[in-house]
């Protein structure tokens, strides 16, 4: 029992107004759940529970037995396109249902146009009224941090996904470090390329979009690591190819022909298959003599194909499941009044060669 409620219950037995205050609600709200009057969101109901419990009020005979919660609406908020990974991502929580059963969640879907803020953040405010927790993969930009607000307001939890949002009361982040990521990604590559002389150390960085928080952080950890330890690579610059395979292998096609002495690229965003395939024809069609080291994100059958062609080194990866059950198990602990990463494992940084391929 909590300081407060000892102290409360030194002095009297707590009471309605008590409930309220402990659970930031209304007196109305305290009295519609004891009485199951309805019209109270789920998460409400347990924040107004769990302070019955800290208080120590008794509850209604029957409350908790004949409470029957109903399951938490989640909504998974995904840019649409052509990126593979994304797709995957859309496809694990449509079959989630069975797997999600035991933390009484039901998972949706809700695609909305790639790289628009507006698009996002309307998107974000239409929400509100139908579920308890959204998800969702931010831009940075202030119409979303106002979207993000106005949701918190109306206490709907919201989780960022792969990528985060600054400044927002967004209440957890679900994804891998993407700094760190970065920096993985560049001692990667700078072990691949190894020794260069003076006039073949050039690398190249393609991105989604640097709206996504999420792509600056890989490239701000990938920068700083080649400073650090291969001082000799040069970035030439980054190209947003807004995750298409399309606009990333005509990109990488004039970046081929304007730099016949690029020895690596990094790729921070999705659809590294369209670049692959650009490096395969300089390969093979061009009989490209000097061969470019590639890293990539997302380990899709496209990018699985081409790390065993070797178009590919390696693929940082975490599979869409783990994205999911972690965003599942936050979502649970907000409605419960735990703190949201309570017994949640960070998000590992995988890495797959086509040696390690499962």
């Amino acid at each position: 029992m909590s300081d407060q409620a000892l102290e409360i219950s030194y002095r009297r037995k707590a009471n309605i107004s008590d409930l309220a205050r402990d659970a930031g609600v209304s007196t109305a709200t305290v009295d519609r759940v004891l009485n199951r009057r309805g019209g109270v969101r789920l998460p409400t109901v347990h924040r107004v529970l769990n302070a019955a419990d800290r208080l120590g009020y008794e509850l209604p005979p029957g409350l908790l037995a004949g409470y029957q919660p109903r399951p938490m609406r989640l909504a998974f908020v995904l840019p649409q396109g052509a990126n593979r990974y994304l797709q995957m991502m859309a496809e694990t929580i449509g079959q989630s249902a069975e797997e999600m059963e035991p933390y009484n969640v039901e998972c949706h879907i809700d695609l909305v146009t790639s790289f628009n803020p507006k698009a996002l953040a309307d998107r974000l405010l239409s929400l509100a009224g139908d579920y308890d927790g959204v998800a969702f993969m931010a831009l940075e930009h202030p119409l979303v941090r106002e979207a993000v607000a106005a949701l918190h307001a109306e206490g709907v939890f919201v989780l960022t996904l792969i990528s985060d949002l600054s400044n927002s009361p967004r209440a957890a982040f679900v994804g891998m470090d993407n700094r760190s990521a970065g920096r993985t990604a560049g001692l990667l590559l700078g072990r691949f390329i190894g020794t260069t002389d003076a006039s073949s150390n050039k690398v190249a960085m393609f991105a989604g979009s640097l709206s996504y928080r999420g792509h600056e952080e890989r490239e701000m950890g990938f920068r700083h690591i080649l400073a650090e330890n291969f001082p000799e690579l040069e970035v030439i610059g980054l190209r947003e190819g807004q995750d298409d395979p399309a606009s990333n292998y005509v990109l990488a096609r004039a970046l081929l022909e304007q730099h016949p002495d690029l020895v690596g690229i990094y790729n921070v965003g999705g659809a590294s298959e369209g670049i692959a395939r650009a490096l395969t024809e300089a390969r093979t069609i061009t009989r490209r003599e000097r061969r470019v080291a590639f890293i990539g994100h997302g380990l899709t059958r496209e990018t699985r194909a081409a790390l065993v062609d070797g178009a590919i080194d390696a693929i940082i990866n975490v599979p869409p499941e783990m994205l999911m059950r972690s965003a599942a198990r936050i979502f649970c602990n907000l409605r419960d009044g735990r703190p949201p990463a309570s017994g949640i494992d960070p998000i590992p940084i995988g890495i797959f060669l086509r040696e390690n391929l499962p």
